[in-house]
């Protein structure tokens, strides 16, 4: 995978449609249709805001061909202002051959100071969902739409998510997911590059790209903050949809 050249091409597409500028920029509107599960069709590809990031002088990631390779162009990153007060560089996590990836907001406190993704109390919380999936988290791969801790465990804005987002796409291309779950409206926004509030979104299937199917639910820490039976039942019935869709494929 080809971080710069994929940087390149999104901001060309941007020019394209008219943008001049990428800091602080508005994504650009897709029109995103919706499917009915467990057959996904009838739905637009959505794009994903990348911006070109200036690359370790010391690495060579024009042409990055395995996680590791991803993780040493990140090197001891200081791109953007999140690596003034991280601890560790939180890059991810699971299996890499994964049908399914589970895709966040940011690192917290706990996985700031371990350097591993969803180790908190919404971490546990996900391992139980994915458990309840009749999964482990070794079977899965977890990681976070920009890989360093936003101060006071903060959303992350726009030219943070434009500056980290590539090295999650090239996660993703290597991982090659049959789904995506994108838990929170941070991570369903980048991913669909649409600002849209997950409420209105969450348990619809969105054909992402290259195949991959994208489903955006609640983040687990929504969950803890709005723990009710209703807000539960909306996230099991969208990790059913999800398990049906992979059963479906494992079946043809």
């Amino acid at each position: 995978m080809d971080i710069k050249n994929s940087a390149i091409n999104y901001l060309s597409h941007l020019s394209s449609r008219g943008v001049r500028y990428v800091t602080n920029v508005e994504p650009v509107k897709e029109t995103i249709k919706k499917t009915v599960v467990p057959t996904v069709t009838n739905v637009t590809k959505a794009s994903s805001p990348i911006n070109k990031i200036k690359m370790s002088d010391s690495v060579d990631c024009s042409n990055v061909k395995s996680l590791e390779e991803i993780r040493a162009c990140i090197g001891d990153c200081k791109r953007c202002r999140l690596s003034e007060a991280r601890t560790n560089i939180v890059f991810g996590e699971g299996n890499i051959n994964a049908d399914l990836m589970f895709v966040g907001e940011g690192p917290g406190q706990d996985e700031d100071q371990t350097g591993r993704p969803f180790v908190g109390r919404a971490g546990q919380l996900l391992t139980k969902i994915i458990e309840a999936m009749k999964l482990k988290r070794e079977d899965v791969y977890i990681a976070n739409i920009v890989k360093c801790r936003p101060p006071g465990n903060r959303t992350p804005v726009d030219d943070e998510i434009m500056t980290c987002s590539p090295f999650l796409m090239s996660q993703i291309s290597m991982i090659k997911p049959k789904v995506i779950v994108a838990l929170g409206s941070p991570a369903t926004c980048t991913l669909l590059n649409e600002k849209i509030k997950i409420t209105a979104i969450r348990g619809t299937f969105y054909d992402w790209k290259d195949g991959i199917k994208l489903m955006p639910t609640f983040h687990p820490a929504y969950l803890l903050r709005n723990y009710s039976t209703d807000n539960r039942r909306f996230v099991w019935d969208d990790m059913q949809k999800v398990m049906a869709f992979l059963e479906q494929g494992r079946n043809l």
